[in-house]
């Protein structure tokens, strides 16, 4: 589809509203937290951040020089690995926005970075950005291993996935709690079963549940 202005593009794309490949900006205040959402997209299925449009969709547009440098250090200086990620500088309404625009990345996860130099992962859910539960962390660590990707049956592989059975939809820590295996160890077999197709997850009302799938 062609667009005859960027007045017209913008529009087309704020008509849209937020959601699992978009993120309105206001203004950008804090790196660290625009962060999150570059590593979110980065995570998921790729998505762009119209920064300098309000969560209603008015167009409020960039202010400063000190914004466009926050954007550029959310996306190089607190994200690692650096993602790939697209400036474009739209006019419209005598404002400039810009259009952030992250692909997914090759190398999850892609870690947004606290000034206290903690490295937390995002995942993009709806319009939100959500962090990544241990089990995510675990299937992109076996996703980047040189390791081979079979699936083994032993006692504790048959343990868990007859407490999946006995107790669908639960969390990690019920997980945990119902098969009575070490943490770490449900967390890798969870995570496998999840790449295998065999357990899958949801998230309802801020929390992870997993479950056979059907």
């Amino acid at each position: 589809m062609k667009f005859s202005s960027d007045r017209q593009y913008l529009q087309q794309l704020i008509a849209q509203g937020e959601h699992q490949q978009q993120d309105f900006k206001y203004k950008v205040m804090d790196a660290e937290k625009l962060a999150r959402s570059v590593s979110a997209f980065a995570n998921t299925d790729g998505g762009r951040l119209l920064i300098g449009v309000r969560d209603d969709g008015h167009i409020s547009g960039i202010r400063s020089e000190e914004e466009i440098y926050m954007m550029h250090s959310a996306a190089y200086k607190y994200c690692e690995p650096q993602p790939s990620i697209h400036f474009d500088t739209l006019h419209a309404e005598g404002r400039n926005v810009v259009i952030a625009t992250v692909p997914p990345s090759p190398q999850k996860p892609v870690f947004a970075l606290t000034s206290e130099g903690k490295r937390r992962a995002y995942i993009r859910i709806h319009d939100e950005n959500i962090l990544a539960s241990p089990v995510h962390l675990d299937i992109w660590r076996q996703e980047t291993s040189r390791q081979g990707a079979l699936m083994h049956y032993s006692d504790d592989e048959a343990h868990l996935l007859a407490t999946l059975r006995e107790h669908p939809s639960v969390t990690l820590n019920q997980t945990v709690r119902h098969a009575r295996l070490p943490r770490h160890k449900v967390i890798r077999l969870l995570a496998r079963f999840i790449r295998f197709g065999i357990a899958t997850w949801t998230y309802q009302e801020e929390r992870f549940l997993f479950s056979l799938a059907e």
